[in-house]
């Protein structure tokens, strides 16, 4: 078998299309969740902990050079050290959701596998030949 055929079989097997679907499939579940965390749920949570943006959360590790703002944005830029921890709450928060809604969507599928009812097998049919030998050997019994 050349190796381009074998490829081929490899590749076309259900479970690789399966783990490409679901690749897809979470990447862009994934953006849904960020656009979630950071539009919905950060800017709450902001509110609740007097309007704090998490993204914005730094500290400077180096010295800041005189005419440079100390926004995270232009420290990067002008190359100072910074520790950047909002960042990642952001990323943090936005895992745990993730992991809850994953959760919850596995704790339906169970859940819904559990309800249906597993249909029972049908009984098996007996061939002629065997039931004739039975009742012969039913016959050799009485005498």
């Amino acid at each position: 078998m050349s190796l381009l055929s074998e490829f081929k079989e490899f590749a076309v097997k259900g479970n690789v299309i399966d783990l490409a679907v679901g690749v897809i499939i979470g990447a862009a579940f994934g953006k849904i969740v960020d656009s979630l965390v950071a539009d919905i749920i950060m800017p709450l949570v902001g509110v609740v902990f007097g309007k704090l943006d998490f993204s914005n959360l730094y500290v400077v590790l180096g010295t800041v050079p005189p005419g440079v703002a100390n926004t995270l944005a232009d420290l990067k830029k002008a190359g100072v050290p910074v520790l950047a921890y909002g960042n990642f709450i952001t990323i943090a928060v936005n895992f745990v959701i993730l992991a809850f809604i994953i959760f919850m969507m596995v704790k339906q599928i169970n859940r819904l596998k559990r309800t249906e009812a597993p249909t029972p097998a049908p009984a098996p049919v007996t061939p002629e030949d065997v039931l004739l030998l039975r009742e012969i050997r039913d016959s050799l019994k009485q005498r």
